[in-house]
């Protein structure tokens, strides 16, 4: 039985969408699904695991399990194409060291990245891997 792996991702933020058609270029096999954490789904799931509604952060839902900020990030680079599962060695890498680059990221993503105000609305061969 296949895992069932969702990505919710902050749908208004530049680098965000741009993660999102990095992993779908990535993920031929659509290993992954995608939902903002601004849409109905996202914030439901949020709420059945207890986190923010306003939750900062890349978030990796696999089977009933949440990960957040680097560790969703490098979990997904395991799945990836190419060479991108080689990045998890970084799992390694003591969780509050990844997550200071990660912060530092995340709260500046919109001042260098830009913002918009709707969800980036992907290829037409990629909708069916978005919940809403």
């Amino acid at each position: 039985m296949l895992m069932e792996r969702i990505i919710l991702f902050d749908g208004e933020c530049n680098l965000c969408n741009s993660s999102v058609q990095f992993i779908l270029k990535r993920d031929p096999k659509g290993v992954f699904t995608f939902t903002s954490l601004q849409g109905k789904t996202g914030q439901e799931i949020l709420i059945k695991h207890g986190l923010e509604l306003n939750v900062n952060s890349f978030v990796l839902m696999e089977g009933d399990k949440l990960y957040l900020k680097s560790e969703a990030a490098l979990r997904v680079c395991k799945q990836l194409n190419g060479f991108w599962p080689l990045y998890t060695f970084l799992l390694a890498v003591p969780p509050f060291v990844r997550d200071f680059v990660y912060n530092l990221v995340a709260a500046n993503r919109y001042k260098w990245f830009g913002k918009r105000e709707t969800c980036l609305l992907s290829l037409p061969e990629w909708k069916s891997r978005f919940l809403e």
